[in-house]
């Protein structure tokens, strides 16, 4: 079925690139390096705010997380599409023309983030729970790239903030002018709600270590699961659903078992005062039960 724009729309677009004298600058990466600073300024601030570490360790980490994301990111993209890629292998490291599976990102990055952590002997639960915020920000950010290089955008719409898509980037079958829904857009604005939302829990309420994270993966594991649902582009199905909807599934049913497993085991018990043995190895009484010195006669 085809539909025609009729109210208004969202523009897509005339370029992927930006044009600054010489320089040509690809928007795709351009937005995904604005998501990444601002990810890692978000938990540079909260390693300080914790005391487990400084805004250079929460870069140092990032940087080894980021590398990890991005080839992990693209091997998933080639695997879940290998079709476009099998007699075109050349193809493969360009990622500046889109094709990034978050998925695949998601679990090399953190991998690889967390061996940095480890390496700059920074405590991993508490250093994965200052990042689980930051990590939708980044993305928020980072699907701006798919609008400029008009991409991943959903089935065809009427609604007034439809996307327009120029012509050479139409799927067939569709007419000239119809409008499709802008799931980068669903899925920015959702993220950016997710950081939000992590951020008040995590300020609210007192969160075991590791919870954060987990509660970040449940939250993106459904909103992934409702953008998938909209998009039109290739993908293989399973059962009725796109393979990234099933991702996205397990996600969420992972997160949740973890939360709730971790939530019935008690907490670890803390000292919090160390009573050392006196010279004649007995103990020292508590200050409340201790005789009163003695007083001292007024002069």
């Amino acid at each position: 079925m085809r539909f025609v724009g009729v109210v208004a729309s969202l523009p897509s677009p005339s370029s992927g690139t930006l044009t600054i004298g010489p320089l040509r600058i690809h928007a795709y990466g351009l937005m995904i390096a604005l998501g990444i600073v601002a990810g890692v300024w978000l938990m540079g601030r909260r390693f300080e705010q914790r005391c487990i570490g400084t805004r250079d360790d929460a870069a140092a980490i990032a940087m080894w997380g980021v590398v990890g994301g991005i080839i992990g990111a693209r091997l998933y993209h080639v695997a879940t599409d290998w079709s476009k890629f099998s007699g075109h292998l050349i193809d493969i490291p360009k990622i500046w023309q889109g094709g990034l599976g978050i998925p695949g990102g998601l679990l090399l990055g953190v991998l690889a983030g967390v061996w940095a952590m480890r390496r700059r002997k920074i405590p991993v639960a508490m250093a994965l729970d200052c990042a689980a915020p930051a990590l939708p920000l980044a993305q928020s950010i980072g699907r701006w790239g798919n609008w400029f290089n008009q991409e991943l955008f959903g089935r065809a719409t009427t609604l007034p903030w439809g996307l327009k898509i120029d012509d050479a980037h139409l799927p067939d079958g569709y007419a000239s002018g119809t409008l499709f829904h802008p799931t980068f857009l669903y899925e920015s604005l959702a993220n950016l709600a997710l950081c939000g939302l992590l951020l008040l829990i995590d300020r609210r309420r007192t969160v075991r270590a590791g919870h954060l994270l987990a509660m970040y993966f449940m939250g993106y594991g459904v909103i992934r699961f409702f953008v998938e649902g909209l998009r039109i582009d290739e993908a293989h199905h399973v059962g009725g659903l796109r393979w990234n909807q099933w991702v996205a599934l397990a996600a969420v049913v992972g997160a949740g078992l973890y939360l709730v497993i971790s939530s019935r085991r008690p907490l670890p018990v803390t000292t919090e005062t160390i009573i050392e043995p006196d010279r004649d190895g007995a103990t020292e009484p508590d200050r409340e039960d201790a005789p009163p010195a003695p007083q001292e006669s007024p002069d």
